[in-house]
């Protein structure tokens, strides 16, 4: 398969110091927005990198369901590949594409666990087949085959006829504390434009975020 000629001239937009923020969740939430109203499907998601013990990374596409300047929040098992992987190593990175803006965001930072009461507010927003569909997945295991989700679906159904189901212990939100930030517009001739945003912490001198503009 040859793919050399597959390319794409971006000429959608451009990414200037004079426009934007100083402020990168402000930035942030100035792109999303323009996301939220371009009618992307799911412009919340997001594509979430982990390592495990060994180094090794690991990569999947989740929801984001909340953001500001507390951090980027999402649901998980905790019991799952990148909940293990957090656990042992709390270094996250973060990935937003937007292909028809022709935009990408990258954050890295580190994970935490939500509080619980916010965790059983989320939980109990989803609807009921996700509420049990947290139960009965023990998400990353191998399993024999999909009749067993499929059973235990159907039992969890039964036995939560009419009642409350409560969030699993082992299910609940990361908050990603970021300390990096990205901005990418895709630009003519592949001179793109990328501004970044460092959290820097001058000693005796309060945090700030320091903006640089890097080569494409």
């Amino acid at each position: 398969m040859q793919l050399g000629n597959m390319r794409e001239d971006y000429r959608r937009g451009e990414l200037l110091e004079s426009e934007i923020s100083p402020n990168p969740f402000q930035q942030f939430e100035t792109w999303f927005t323009t996301a939220l109203a371009s009618d992307l499907p799911e412009p919340n998601a997001m594509i979430v990198a982990t390592v495990n013990p060994e180094g090794q990374p690991s990569a999947r596409t989740v929801l984001m369901k909340d953001f500001s300047e507390a951090g980027f929040v999402f649901y998980s098992n905790y019991n799952s590949r990148k909940g293990q992987e957090i656990e042992a190593n709390d270094s996250v990175a973060l990935l937003f594409y937007w292909a028809q803006l022709e935009r990408q965001v990258r954050i890295e930072g580190r994970a935490k666990h939500v509080p619980s009461e916010v965790a059983d507010l989320y939980f109990q927003s989803r609807p009921r087949a996700s509420q049990i569909g947290a139960h009965v997945s023990p998400q990353s295991q191998v399993i024999a085959n999909r009749h067993q989700l499929q059973d235990k679906q159907a039992e969890l159904k039964a036995q939560f006829t009419d009642q409350e189901i409560p969030r699993p212990q082992n299910w609940g939100g990361y908050c990603i504390e970021p300390a990096y930030f990205e901005f990418w517009q895709g630009r003519s001739s592949r001179l793109h434009d990328r501004i970044c945003y460092r959290q820097a912490q001058p000693i005796g001198k309060p945090p700030h975020w320091l903006v640089e503009r890097l080569a494409p």
